[in-house]
């Protein structure tokens, strides 16, 4: 299992291989199987944008003007990186866990109104 630290520095169990969901826990903070579905996929958008552009940054230590081909090959530290950050859980897997572990915040406005 890999365990990853959410926003509020809180472990969180990600399994490492995909399983099988049952659709009604999914749907039970919702009351919606769709509306669920819609969070987790913004969840899961915004965890992928900020790996991207931790990714992004950390590679950009490595950028220089005139790369030549032998210091493409050469630069281990930066294929670690790479490899680390492709071992990583994907995100909707990350994104359906905290949904289900209630540490995705999330509200409907048209519910709200009707009550």
């Amino acid at each position: 299992m890999y365990k990853k630290d959410n926003m509020n520095k809180e472990e969180i169990e990600i399994p490492n291989t995909t399983i099988t969901r049952d659709t009604r826990e999914i749907s039970e903070p919702t009351d919606n199987l769709y509306e669920a579905v819609a969070v987790i996929s913004k969840r899961a958008n915004q965890i992928a944008s900020a790996t991207k552009e931790e990714l992004v940054a950390k590679l950009d230590e490595f950028a220089s003007e005139h790369d030549n081909l032998e210091e493409i090959f050469e630069n281990r530290e930066q294929i670690e990186i790479s490899k680390y950050y492709e071992s990583l859980p994907k995100a909707t897997i990350v994104a359906i866990e905290e949904f289900l572990a209630n540490k995705v915040y999330h509200r409907n406005p048209a519910k709200e109104e009707s009550k």
